[in-house]
This record gives structure tokens, sequence and C-alpha cells, in this order.
């Protein structure tokens, strides 16, 4: 395990810690033979300690685990991510090939047998095992599991979903524990709750209360979910439809949120219009958008969307491409539709802001982590994108070591590879609500991802910047005549905070305050989050175009507005694909970079405080598809983010900033050599 991670809460075994040999015990009669020796690899979750059980699971329950294998070199693999992605270094931007990185630090093919024969032995059937050895995925009843990991597996109900835990530590032979760095799956708790998408408004997928994450059969997808459309009156700039006759209890004028923003318009207020000016628009780059299950017309929705939205860049057949899984598991669970909307946005979002970039879609089997993992690491163990923007994460961070090895391994490899490697900072800011304590998203806490938060953005009449504040949504609706209540309750926004999993990186030393980076009671400083933001606010949000269903049965394509760090990741990934074609190749792992600029006209620096003085007016359908059940009017503020706020230089909603139109493009040509074109936007 790289040498950032900490530990994980109270309760957990580190990595590092000593190794504590296990005997397994014996059936009633059975001989007293010399135990092998054993090693513990993993301690029960902590939950378990304080979560009523439902008591035993039968014997014969299947279950779907991971076996994650180390690395041969962690250290050295760290060392090698760090020098390629360090614009200081005599290394950065020599990156290394999918095949050079196997040859270095991946398990080698005798090893991955090793444990394969070993998981056969005890009566598993072997499922994938990628081309780099990362993860061996398997399937057994829960009685093989508890007598080849020497555990005892429990059924629980953990927020309104059937889980299950290891009750016991989980154990392997000695013969082993140089190879595995631990078995994920035994806890399916963070797998009960599906990876969150977007703070968007709109009707989730039907799923139901009660969840079970047992294997079973493959499922079929089901039909997009139901129509939502955005009332009137709405604007088609920022202020463009004052409020006049609404009450107003802010210091800033109401006016009624966005229609959307359209292409020029986010291109505008990023810079990209004048980029596109010279030709740089994209084109030689592939973006991986990657999410859970795959819509069956997305290439026609997003074909659509740009010709009604911006005819003048026309998303070609040949620009797209998908990557998906022969069949599909936990459909239900996992609500499947709902991520027909969280893929739309994704490519539509990237082609807005890269128009001749090249989009592959790799969809996910489920929403479940390890499909999740798989999927981007069929990406970075092939090479296939330069850019991999991930709008989905967990709410906290995993408390399983190999989960966290799982997402740590790819991360690596994606940063020795050159690979930018993107994810949502979350859309619930600072998690309060859901889990009762303050605490980032995961995988956006990785320290080798650049964790992309929210803003709500201002977008002129003519499609210039005008001003960014930190997203943080609270929520009134007018009753009788006036708004309640007020203040306003707090809805959504963007996630940020200090991690409880990772120590401070060495890139964020120096530039983040240890007022923000041990504000979890850390006694040192820990990885912070987000790195950087773009717009995400859904009322400052996006315009898409979707096939949903109506209420008359049929499937119709229609558009609406969208938003949440789902929109911001995909921003980011379009505008990182038109810098590399600028600088002629990838700029890999961002966050080096990103800091190592911080501070300089490379960043808008939202810096609004705790003050909330700016919300607009929002109108919705009751029925989210027409009038005919009525409208909810309700005042949406800005700004009101809780106990992350926006404040002078890093600070935990917008990191380092908001890229900064062509200054930031500028800010790296300082650093790299750059063609003639793009030292031309200096004049």
């Amino acid at each position: 395990m790289p040498p950032h991670l900490r530990r994980f809460r109270t309760g957990l075994v580190a990595t590092t810690a000593a190794a504590v040999g296990l005997a397994i015990g014996l059936p009633a009669g059975a001989s007293a033979a010399p135990a092998a020796p054993r090693v513990q690899v993993d301690s029960a979750p902590s939950w378990t300690a304080r979560t009523a059980t439902t008591g035993a699971v039968p014997g014969s329950t299947l279950l779907r685990l991971t076996a994650v294998l180390k690395l041969r070199d962690a250290a050295g693999a760290t060392k090698l991510a760090l020098a390629v992605s360090d614009p200081k270094s005599a290394s950065y931007r020599r990156y290394v090939s999918p095949a050079a990185w196997r040859a270095a630090f991946a398990p080698t093919s005798a090893q991955v047998k090793s444990v394969t024969s070993w998981l056969t032995s005890q009566g598993f059937t072997i499922g994938t095992v990628p081309a780099n050895g990362r993860y061996v995925s398997f399937t057994g009843t829960a009685k093989q599991a508890e007598a080849a990991f020497g555990t005892s597996i429990a059924g629980f109900v953990k927020g309104g979903s059937k889980v299950l835990a290891n009750t016991k530590p989980v154990s392997l032979p000695s013969s082993l524990s140089g190879l595995v760095a631990g078995i994920d799956g035994l806890d399916t708790s963070i797998r009960a709750i599906p990876n969150n998408t977007t703070g968007a408004d709109r009707p989730a997928a039907t799923k139901p209360a009660v969840q079970s994450l047992a294997v079973k059969p493959a499922d079929v997808l089901p039909p997009p979910g139901p129509v939502f459309k955005n009332a009137q009156p709405c604007s088609s700039y920022f202020g463009a439809r004052t409020a006049n006759t609404l009450p107003d209890p802010l210091k800033d004028k109401l006016t009624y949120a966005v229609c959307g923003y359209k292409p020029v318009q986010l291109r505008g207020a990023y810079g990209l219009d004048q980029t596109q000016a010279i030709g740089i628009d994209g084109r030689g780059t592939t973006v991986a958008v990657v999410d859970a299950y795959a819509s069956p017309t997305i290439l026609k929705d997003a074909q659509t969307y740009a010709h009604n939205n911006d005819p003048s860049h026309p998303l070609r057949s040949y620009q797209f491409s998908q990557n998906l899984p022969t069949s599909y598991s936990f459909v239900d669970e996992c609500g499947a539709s709902g991520w027909y909307g969280e893929e739309t946005l994704d490519v539509e979002a990237v082609h807005a802001m890269a128009p001749a970039a090249n989009i592959l879609y790799v969809g996910g089997q489920s929403c479940q982590d390890p499909d999740l993992y798989a999927a981007v690491n069929t990406v970075v163990d092939n090479g296939l994108a330069q850019i991999i923007t991930n709008s989905y994460g967990i709410y906290g961070e995993p408390s399983d070591i190999a989960s966290v090895a799982e997402v740590e391994q790819t991360s690596l490899q994606a940063a020795a590879e050159g690979i930018t490697l993107l994810f949502s900072s979350g859309d619930n800011g600072d998690e309060i609500d859901n889990l009762g304590y303050r605490s980032v998203d995961y995988q956006a806490s990785d320290p080798f991802v650049t964790a992309v938060g929210g803003t709500s953005l201002h977008v002129n009449k003519n499609n210039s910047w005008g001003r960014e504040i930190g997203w943080g949504t609270g929520k009134s609706v007018l009753t009788n005549g006036a708004w309640a209540p007020l203040p306003p309750a707090f809805l959504y926004g963007g996630g940020g905070g200090a991690s409880a999993l990772f120590e401070q990186p060495s890139y964020q030393a120096g530039v983040v305050p240890n007022k923000i980076a041990k504000s979890n009671g850390s006694p040192v400083p820990m990885r912070t989050v987000p790195d950087i933001a773009m717009d995400g606010d859904p009322q400052t949000g996006f315009l898409v175009g979707q096939s949903q269903s109506f209420p008359d049965g049929s499937i119709q394509y229609s558009e609406y507005r969208i938003g949440g760090t789902s929109l911001s990741s995909p921003l980011m990934a379009g505008l990182i694909a038109v810098y590399d074609q600028a600088f002629q190749g990838s700029l890999g792992f961002l966050n080096p970079l990103i800091y190592f600029l911080s501070g300089s006209p490379a960043y808008h620096d939202v810096n609004d405080g705790t003050a909330v003085t700016t919300g607009v007016v929002r109108v919705d359908y009751k029925n989210g598809f027409d009038a005919s059940a009525g409208l909810t009017t309700s005042l949406r503020t800005e700004n009101q983010t809780g106990t992350i706020w926006t404040r002078k230089g890093y600070d935990d909603v917008t990191g380092v900033g908001t890229p900064n139109g062509v200054n930031f493009l500028l800010s790296i040509a300082g650093l790299l050599d750059a063609p003639g074109s793009v030292k031309a936007l200096a004049k």
C-alpha cells in the first residue's frame, strides 16, 4: 500500500499492522490436525459493533467477492506516478505504457495462479481476472467464505437496506499474505447504497425499500424513467428574468433560475470559445465516460441535442464508441434507468466543451463498486483514453482495506500512464445530513484522483463569465405569499472536507491551510477535497436532451436542466481534452500541476465566505411533467454550504478555484512548450 494511506477509522487494522496468526475452529468430533499458519488481512467492519444483527446468514447464500492482489513494488509505483506528474520533475510527462506498467508492478502470472488455485481449492468459482492481475473476482457460498477466510458472516439492516458483513477478522494462509491485500465484498453495506449520481431534482428511479445484494441471475435493462421537464418562467442567461413580484429576503435581487446553459454559454464562460477560434477543440483526444448500465438511445439523443443546441458542432458517429458488458445485474437495486440520465449528461457535457474530441462510453455491469472499478480498470489497463470522468461516488469513505487498495492501484497506474482521472466531489456538502458526521466522498478522496467540486456559475448575456459562488443550496417554498422555512433549509451542495483515510499528499502541502486539513480532528494534515471546481448548481445547470418515458406510455426525446458535481466532472474532462490537444499530449494526473499554479491568474478564486446573499427563484411542475397538477415556486440560495465554506485561497468547497478562461491555459503554457497558436492567445 502506498505510504500516504494512513489507516482506517478506529477499530480497523492498518495495512502495515503486524501479522496476527489465527486458528480456525474445527467441527465437533474432528481430529485436531495442526493448523496451517494464517495471517490477518482485515478486521471486522467497525460499524457492526453498534448495529443490531438480523441473525446468521444461511450457509447457502451466494456471495460475490474479489481478492485484491498487491502490487509487486508499491513504493516504486508511487514514486513513478508522482515523478511523471510533477511539473518540477525531470520525468514530467514521460509516461509509461500499460505493458510497461504490468512488467514492472503487476502481479506475475505465477502469483495470480497461486491465488486462483487456492480459491478453487476452497470451492469458489473464478470469474474475471484483468490483464494487470489487479484482482480476482469469484463467487461462492457464505459457508465457503467463512471457512476459507476464518470469519463469520451475519445479516444486518443498515440505512434501510439488508446487508451482510463479517463479524470476525479476515485471515488467509500465510503463503498468500504477501500476494493478497484483502477480500472485498464480505461487507456489502457500501454496495447497498448505490453510488450517488446527481442532485438534479428529477424523480429518482423506483427502488425496493429493502435491498438484497446476494448473487442472482442477470437482469434485463428497463425503459427510461419518467419524463422530467422544466417549467417557466426561467432565464436564458443568469439574471435575464427578474422576480420583482415575489418577496426578496436576500441582499441581491432575485431572478429566475436559468433554463439550462447551452454549450456555447459554457464554452464562453470558461474561455474555450477563444481556443476553438484557433482550431483547438479537443480533436485527437479521447475522453472515457464511466457509469453503470447503458442508455439504449445515447448516440441518437446526443446527436439530436447537438443539432438542436449546438448545430455548428454535430456529434459524428465516428466520435462515439461504447465498451459494454454482456449482461447486467442488480438492476432494481441500483435503479438502472436513473443511470441513463447520468450517462446522457456526461456524454453531452464532454461534447459541449470539446466538440471535436472522441468519447468512449464504458458501462459497468451494475452500480456496485466491483463493476465500476472494473470499468475504470478496463480503460486504464488498455490505454483506451487520455481522460476518464466518473460522475459517481460513495457517501463517505470505505471501511475495508481491499476496496481502498483496489481503487488505489488503478489510480496509480492511470497516473503513471498519463491518464487524467476525474471524480465528482459529491452532492451532499459535508455529508452530515446523510451520515451524522462530516466526511468527504470516495473515490474523490483518493490522492491520485482529481476531485472536481461544484459552483453556481453566472453566465452573462454575451456568454462571458460573470461570477462563480460556492455551490450550496438552501430551499424555501412560496406558501401563502411568503417563503418557508426561513432561513432556507439546506438541500444539496458540492462535497468537500478532510479525508479520514489519507494523509496530506505532498502537492497539497503549503497550499491547504491546516485549519482545513485537520478539520476532522486529525493530529496531522490530511488529504482534502475538492482540488478544483466548475459549474454544478442545478439552478445554473446544463440543458440536456434524453429519451424519456411519457405518461401515455411512449418514449420521446425531450430536454431539461440538470446539475450536480456530476456536471462539474465532465465539464472539466472536456476542458482538459482541449488542453491536451493544445499541448500535443496528455497532461496526465493533474493535481501537482493544479496546486503548483495555486494563487495565480490561472484561477478564479471563489471567496464569498459564509455570507448567503444571492439566490434564484425556481418554478417546477408538481408532477414533473406539466402544469395539470399545479406548480411549486421555491427560493434556492447560493453559498449555503454548512461547515465547509469558500474563503481566500484554497477552500473545501471549490479547491484552488475555477478555471479562469484562457489564463489557465496560458499559465500551463508558461511551464510547457506550447504551439505558437496557443502563445498567440496571450496577445
